[in-house]
């Protein structure tokens, strides 16, 4: 007799295996399903009926937070109501931990069957890697869109990464000078860089027609157009030239890359207006402290769910992956430490871009961010960026745990 029984599923497209240990680590059942409706009820059924047959009260399944493949299964086995009698904790797994997890078995193969009972070890000792899953609806379909836009965010700097390459090639001065556009992103720089196909055809037109051209491009924004006409044939004079057929293949990639970067940039503008008509729906008190917006708040409380799931405010900076090793060994501890390697990606990306720019506007984020800034010899901005964000956290966990608003320190 067992009071507890937990089940392992190695999650993929086409189907999963599925693992059923007790309390003790003996091997209750095993078996493959189809990754669908069909193949969570028989799963779901095998259980209830071992948990019938061996009067257990506690059910635990684990799943890896591997892909996509299994958010249908977690949906389906929280919402299931055969399992409410057996207070049952859905959970999913860290796969780094569950990895080195199988490494204390020598000499283990690689199989789904093996992954599943892993999976389900790694629940009956305890609390490794695992996290119960928060399924409310509402920070789920925040989770979505929030995340999707993490994507699109990453595939517009991998774009301007690309883009600057290749205009350093078609002009390699209008990427040294900072005082021609001040932001090679803007409208008028991007206009510029797809309707001028070569250097000489910048460096030797009038230098009013060049004037009234930006002038246009850039709505009259422009204080001086002559001046950054001029300066802008100054370097273009100044810059290599290339190969005829060498420069038409580097404006097509130039033009592409331009098209791609106002997609990108379209695509944010809907997914923040999407995000920012869900928020309305979920109160929070995040968006009290002045820099952090809907966006931020959204991408952070759609990742933490609930945050009674942390028992403080380091289990929270531990689950973003903003927390640091410890190295310590009789009477010696390391004063060099470096950031855990493991943690929720997204959490953590929303909550230093959210540090970046609270830190502007905070009094007390501000001074932290410069003294640790001048303390770094190396990448002080990162590290210090970094710093200040597990600074935050304790802001996050306190307004979010007291459901209270902010109120910044005065000067």
């Amino acid at each position: 007799m067992t009071d507890s029984i937990f089940i392992g599923i190695d999650v993929s497209k086409q189907s999963n295996v599925f693992c059923i240990l007790d309390q003790a680590g003996n091997r209750l059942a095993k078996g493959t399903i189809s990754n669908n409706l069909q193949g969570a009820k028989e799963v779901v059924a095998k259980t209830v009926f071992i948990a019938c047959e061996n009067a257990v009260s506690n059910i635990t399944f684990g799943i890896e937070a591997t892909s996509v493949y299994g958010e249908t299964l977690l949906y389906y086995l929280y919402q299931e109501q055969q399992l409410k009698a057996y207070n049952c904790m859905v959970c999913q797994l860290n796969p780094k931990q569950v990895y080195n997890f199988k490494k204390i078995y020598l000499d283990v193969p690689k199989t789904d069957s093996l992954d599943a009972a892993i999976i389900a070890e790694c629940l009956r000792f305890g609390k490794i890697g695992t996290r119960e899953v928060a399924m409310d609806e509402r920070y789920n379909a925040l989770k979505t869109l929030t995340r999707s836009r993490y994507f699109v965010v990453e595939n517009l700097a991998r774009e301007k990464n690309r883009y600057l390459k290749n205009l350093f090639l078609s002009f390699s001065s209008l990427t040294q000078e900072d005082d021609l556009f001040s932001n090679l992103f803007g409208s008028t720089a991007l206009s510029f860089v797809k309707d001028f196909n070569s250097l000489d055809e910048v460096a030797y037109m009038s230098v009013e027609d060049l004037a009234d051209y930006l002038n246009k491009k850039g709505k009259g924004k422009f204080a001086d157009p002559e001046l950054l006409a001029r300066n802008i044939q100054k370097a273009a004079r100044s810059s290599y030239r290339l190969p005829k057929t060498v420069e038409a293949s580097v404006n097509q990639a130039l033009a592409i890359s331009i098209t791609s970067i106002r997609a990108f940039q379209n695509q944010i503008k809907s997914y923040d207006k999407a995000i920012e008509e869900l928020m309305k729906a979920i109160p929070n008190t995040l968006t009290s402290i002045k820099g952090i917006g809907p966006i931020y708040s959204a991408g952070i409380i759609a990742e933490i769910g609930d945050i009674n799931r942390f028992k403080d405010q380091a289990a929270l900076a531990k689950y973003a992956g903003l927390s640091w090793t410890r190295y310590q060994s009789g009477g010696f501890e390391s004063s060099k430490t470096r950031l855990i390697n493991s943690g929720n990606k997204y959490l953590k990306y929303y909550l230093i871009e959210a540090t970046n720019s609270v830190r502007m506007h905070d009094l007390e984020l501000k001074r932290y961010y410069n003294l640790k800034y001048q303390e770094t010899p190396k990448t002080p901005h990162k590290r210090a960026l970094v710093l200040t964000a597990r600074k935050f956290v304790r802001l996050v966990y306190a307004l979010l745990r007291s459901n209270r608003l902010y109120t910044p320190p005065r000067e």
